[in-house]
């Protein structure tokens, strides 16, 4: 199977999030459109790791990079790949999800409560390493949808690779499926294999 995708004008880490996805479809031969060194640099060495050979031809003031799977990875390490963006140095911790029960964290005040997530959301926002995903539950759904203080935060997060889902049952039993603003409303099924799958799973609770 084969693939192009044209992530030129796309800011970090989307050409390496929109690559992965094209790996993670089973392609064995892709083409990336990137147009700055920083990408060119992100592709190869999530490619590499991927087990893909990696060859770079300048096209005009773009670049094309042409990956085709060797059947061997190359530079393989049980630490998260690294991503760098030009604004610095993150890591997306792959395999980790943030798992998230309630719209506040501990047991005792529920104002404290709201404003420890507050808290921990925006300081994640800003912060160097990230979970590959965060999963929603009951009234932590509240936090993706209008009204919320963290939707800043949230999409922040998002937009720097982070896949957010929030449980459909849990919206639509807050009256709130409509009203979601940011991440995508996932299932029971996505939901179970996101947390069966994790290598680690970290739950503020």
């Amino acid at each position: 199977m084969s693939k192009e995708i044209d992530a030129r004008g796309r800011p970090c880490p989307q050409p390496v999030l929109m690559t992965k996805k094209a790996v993670d479809a089973g392609n064995t031969e892709i083409v990336v459109l990137v147009d700055n060194e920083g990408a060119i640099q992100n592709v190869t060495r999530f490619a590499e790791r991927e087990g893909f050979e990696v060859k770079v031809e300048r096209v005009g003031s773009d670049f094309k990079l042409v990956l085709t799977k060797s059947g061997q990875q190359t530079g393989v390490s049980s630490q998260p790949a690294e991503i760098v963006c030009e604004t610095g140095a993150w890591k997306i911790n792959r395999g980790q999800v943030l798992y998230l029960k309630s719209n506040r964290v501990g047991i005792g005040s529920d104002e404290l409560g709201e404003i420890l997530i507050k808290s921990l959301i925006n300081t994640l926002a800003e912060n160097e390493i990230l979970p590959e995903r965060i999963i929603l539950v009951n009234s932590g759904v509240k936090l993706v949808c209008e009204g919320s203080e963290l939707l800043d935060s949230l999409k922040a997060i998002e937009n720097r690779g982070v896949e957010i889902l929030a449980c459909g049952t849990c919206l639509n039993y807050f009256g709130l499926t409509e009203k979601v603003k940011v991440g995508r409303i996932s299932n029971a099924y996505d939901i179970l294999n996101s947390l069966l799958g994790a290598e680690k799973i970290v739950e503020l609770a």
